[in-house]
This record gives C-alpha cells, sequence and structure tokens, in this order.
C-alpha cells in the first residue's frame, strides 16, 4: 500500500480508508483510487490485513467430506451467504477423518475468525477439541449435533421425514425395509434408523433392517456391491428398500439394474427403492429417484443468522437453556423408483 500510494499520490491513510470502506471517501478521491487500482494493477491481500486486526471478517466453514453433494449443496449456500454480508468465507473439509477434523479447527483458530460454520464429524469427534475451539470461537453447528457444545445447532427433522416416506410407501404397497450401512460414518444414519424403527412399530408394522457391510465414504460403490449381494441371495424380505441416503439407493438401483430387475410403479416391477436427502443427481437417476428432500436453504440460513446475529450484538449463549437447537422438515420428492 505504500508504493501504490507512492504511485498514485494518493495518501495511504486515505486507501486505507477506502479499503476498508468505500464509501466513507469522497466521490472524486473513489474515482481516483479505483484509477490507480486499474492502472498499477493492486490487489489487497486481505488474509494479510485481517493479521493486523484483533477481529477478522473471516468466517471459518468445516464439512466432513465436500464431495458428498449435500455437504457441497450446504456449503455452497454458506459460501454466498458470507460473502453477500461482506465476511471472507474459508471452507475445510475433513474426509472423514477425525484428526484432519481437528487439525482443520487449528486452521481456523490461525486465521483469526470472527466464527465458524462447523458439521462436525459427530461420534468421532474429538471432543475435547471441539469443546475447546467453541469456547474461544463464536461457533454454530449444523447437519450434526455435539449435544452441549457450540452456540446453537440447526439440522433436518429425521423423525417427520421417514414418517412421511413410510406413509407414502405404504398407502401404495408393502412396508419398506430400510438399507443402511453396518458402519456408517456419519451419525445421522443412526438417527434415520431409529427413526425408521419407532415410525414403524407407531403404524403395527416389525421392522425390517438390510445392513449393508463396508466403510468410509463412498456410498454409491457400497449400495451398489451390497445391493448386488442381497438380491443375489436373496435376502430382501419385501418388494419395497428405504435407503439410509440416496447415494446409497443410486448404488442399488444399479445393481438392481444389472440383476433384470425393473424398479418403479405398476405391473411389470419387480421392486420399489426410495431415498433420503434429495441428493442433487437423484432426479437424473435411472429410474429417477423418490426421495424426502432436506431444507437445504433453511439449514444453511439459519445457522449463519445465528452465527452473524452473535457477532454483531457481542452476546453468546451462556447456558445450555439459551442455546438455539432447532430441526426442519423434509417434504416428499414423488418420482418413479417408488
Amino acid at each position: 500500500m505504500e508504493e501504490l500510494a507512492a504511485l498514485s499520490g494518493i495518501s495511504r491513510p486515505t486507501l486505507s480508508k477506502y479499503f476498508n470502506d468505500p464509501g466513507s471517501v469522497r466521490q472524486s478521491t473513489l474515482a481516483r483510487i479505483e484509477e490507480a487500482l486499474e492502472r498499477f494493477e493492486y490487489r489487497p491481500n486481505v488474509f494479510a490485513m485481517n493479521a493486523n486486526r484483533r477481529l477478522t471478517r473471516n468466517i471459518g466453514v468445516v464439512v466432513p467430506y465436500l464431495s458428498d453433494p449435500f455437504f457441497a449443496e450446504i456449503a455452497r449456500n454458506m459460501e454466498r451467504l458470507c460473502a453477500d454480508a461482506g465476511f471472507h468465507p474459508i471452507l475445510f473439509s475433513s474426509d472423514g477423518d477425525p484428526d484432519r477434523e481437528a487439525a482443520n479447527l487449528d486452521s481456523v483458530q490461525a486465521i483469526k475468525p470472527a466464527g465458524a460454520l462447523i458439521a462436525p464429524l459427530g461420534r468421532r469427534t474429538h471432543r475435547d477439541m471441539l469443546e475447546g475451539f467453541c469456547e474461544s470461537v463464536p461457533t454454530v453447528l449444523f447437519d450434526c449435533d455435539v449435544e452441549g457444545v457450540g452456540d446453537a445447532f440447526y439440522g433436518s427433522n429425521k423423525s417427520q421425514g421417514i414418517g412421511i416416506m413410510l406413509d407414502y410407501l405404504m398407502s401404495a404397497g408393502e412396508a419398506p425395509a430400510f438399507f443402511e450401512m453396518q458402519d456408517a460414518p456419519n451419525p445421522n444414519a443412526n438417527k434415520l434408523r431409529d427413526a425408521y424403527e419407532t415410525q414403524m412399530r407407531a403404524r403395527g408394522q416389525e421392522p425390517m433392517i438390510l445392513r449393508a457391510q463396508g466403510q468410509g465414504w463412498n456410498f454409491e460403490e457400497i449400495g451398489y456391491l451390497e445391493g448386488a449381494r442381497m438380491i443375489d441371495e436373496r435376502r430382501l424380505p419385501t418388494n419395497t428398500v428405504l435407503c439410509s441416503n440416496d447415494r446409497l439407493a443410486i448404488g442399488f438401483l444399479a445393481a438392481s439394474y444389472e440383476r433384470g430387475l425393473r424398479v418403479g410403479k405398476g405391473p411389470g416391477h419387480a421392486l420399489r427403492v426410495a431415498g433420503n436427502d434429495n441428493h442433487p443427481f437423484a432426479r437424473f437417476a435411472c429410474p429417477s429417484l423418490t426421495t424426502v428432500g432436506q431444507d437445504y436453504d433453511a439449514i444453511s440460513g439459519a445457522s449463519f443468522d445465528k452465527l452473524l446475529s452473535i457477532l454483531e450484538s457481542g452476546r453468546r449463549p451462556e447456558t445450555a437453556s439459551e442455546r438455539d437447537a432447532r430441526v426442519f422438515d423434509g417434504h416428499l420428492v414423488k418420482r418413479n423408483s417408488a
């Protein structure tokens, strides 16, 4: 900035004032500065500027697995919300690894964030690390709650989503079996299974659980391999399968197709298959996948709005009763697979 001041003839204090708030300088000065920026191709280093401030405009966003379309969509929404409000979102992916998640928390602290938006791994999270981070940085958790940690939590209503799917599937055919990973990396899978078992019993049905072997986040491959095995071994107790998430369901659809089983509605169809999440590719599966859509906008919007209100007020929850924790209802997406 010293060099730009010398070259342009505009004082450094005036340039600094402009970079902090362009509207704070006179219109004639604004035009001179913008002309100098264009001529000398100057770009301020936002991170260097923030390093000199007690409170930066950085917001750390940490997700468990960025290549998962659900987290990619949520992160995209949060990135836009942060930028629109004048903050600098910085995204980290934990790749399903609790040690990497802990390292990401250290990296977020290193950028002196104003706050953080975090979807933790859950039961695999190093809780002590997350607690320490949340004590020092205003933090809103989303998707997966770690009870008592962070200033707020926002996610999806698993029980409501499973309930509307069961009602739909059972209104037109057999009650569904629940297809899940035995060792799912995301704790929401356990909540979905619990919701399925509770909701089935509430409807006078005995739960039917199909547990796929496999670890990690390669859900489509696990759904394909384990779906094929169960079909070959005639393990399906019903002609209707409700998958824990859409990515498992897409793999299961591929296995069904390769074995000559028609999936869908009406005469000539051997199976009905449904999922959960409304994965961005679900409507392009073959057949298109019936699913429960999560309210991406509500989850990301509520998370950012809460963090922004904390940053603007300077007030964080002091007790567990003050901590806001909300879940948002999903909606039924009717397509051709069921």
